[in-house]
């Protein structure tokens, strides 16, 4: 008989939490809890649940009243300015959840968690490509280790744990401060309307290098792999789209998709460059009768000055994946071309 499945998701606002608790809904014999702080998305097959995992009293009064919860899916994260604060925060989010769930589920069976290209230094300058999941850990402090550390103590004997490291997910939802994606559609968007091309607004370095990107689908559903999967048990993996491009390459073939002439990269400092844009973007969504979102809720621009600065490799291995069982991949130039359509459909950029 199959087991029911009680399936909690932290950061479901997220673009991360929102796919894979997207991914869950609808799926026989299982339940879906999706856990923000921030009012609800009306995800269908949700049951959304607002809740502070920074406060602990919180979070165990509010989760407590779930229970029988068989699996984690953590993908909250706070923003902090150094290295020392992203960890102590981050580390007590994934602890308070912990706390409030372990005492009413003694069922819990497996949580996974999201890493990055912080694991490997990619936030430091160039690293050893392409990176392995058995690299050296970097100098601490480093929030993806302190909470690996943690799960490896909690469920050592009781539950089992697996840790995804993607680069630079690309999916759905707006208001996340890491989409890619969103950031290159805005930046498409607002220079079209000003009558310019699309002209890549990273360095020279940058557009050259090779770089990979994941599809939020696609770590959804190695989401689902790793709560099902015995190869997946307490074990850290990469999982990216599966190919890699440069820039060079790509960046055509992005302005074609919306209708644009693509010119030769200039350096632009895009969180100063776009700061100002604003109005512009309250004329382009009355203009298109688009959804009123917010621009300061839109993308966030520090994010694209950060990847599209960065004038190295960005290649991870995807091996040991494939030979514990995942094997899904997408064609990064068709996710991206089905993720700006999806946005046209939707109402949130205009037609190209």
């Amino acid at each position: 008989m199959t087991q029911q499945r009680r399936i909690v998701v932290a950061g479901v606002q997220g673009v991360t939490g929102r796919a894979a608790a997207l991914r869950f809904a609808g799926q026989p014999d299982t339940t879906v809890y999706g856990l923000s702080r921030r009012r609800a998305a009306g995800l269908p097959g949700v049951q959304e649940v607002s809740v502070d995992l920074l406060d602990p009293d919180d979070a165990r009064r509010t989760l407590g009243r779930i229970g029988n919860v068989t699996h984690l899916v953590f993908g909250a994260y706070v923003e902090k300015p150094t290295a020392g604060e992203k960890t102590a925060v981050n580390v007590s989010l994934l602890r308070n959840l912990l706390d409030a769930v372990e005492p009413n589920s003694p069922g819990l069976r497996h949580v996974t968690f999201y890493q990055g290209g912080k694991a490997y230094g990619a936030d430091l300058g160039p690293f050893k490509t392409p990176a392995r999941e058995d690299d050296p850990r970097l100098m601490p402090p480093n929030f993806y280790y302190d909470q690996e550390d943690l799960l490896r103590a909690r469920g050592a004997g009781r539950w089992s744990f697996t840790g995804l490291r993607p680069e630079a997910v690309c999916g759905y939802g707006v208001g996340n401060p890491m989409n890619l994606a969103m950031v290159i559609a805005a930046y498409a968007v607002l220079s079209r309307e000003l009558g310019l091309p699309l002209r890549f607004p990273g360095t020279e370095a940058a557009y050259r290098a090779l770089y990979q990107v994941t599809s939020a689908e696609i770590l959804a559903e190695a989401t689902d792999w790793a709560g099902r999967s015995d190869a997946a048990r307490d074990g850290i993996f990469n999982i990216t789209n599966g190919d890699q491009f440069r820039w060079q390459h790509m960046w055509p073939r992005i302005a074609d998709m919306f209708g644009m002439a693509c010119a030769d990269p200039v350096p632009t400092p895009l969180e100063r460059t776009m700061a100002d844009k604003g109005p512009l973007w309250a004329r382009i969504v009355e203009k298109h009768g688009l959804q009123p979102t917010s621009y300061d809720a839109l993308v966030s621009w520090a994010f694209g000055d950060f990847i599209f600065n960065s004038g190295f490799d960005n290649v991870s291995s995807t091996i040991k994946a494939r030979r514990a069982g995942f094997g899904a991949c997408i064609d990064t130039e068709d996710m991206f071309r089905t993720f700006f359509d999806r946005l046209r459909r939707d109402k949130v950029i205009p037609p190209s």
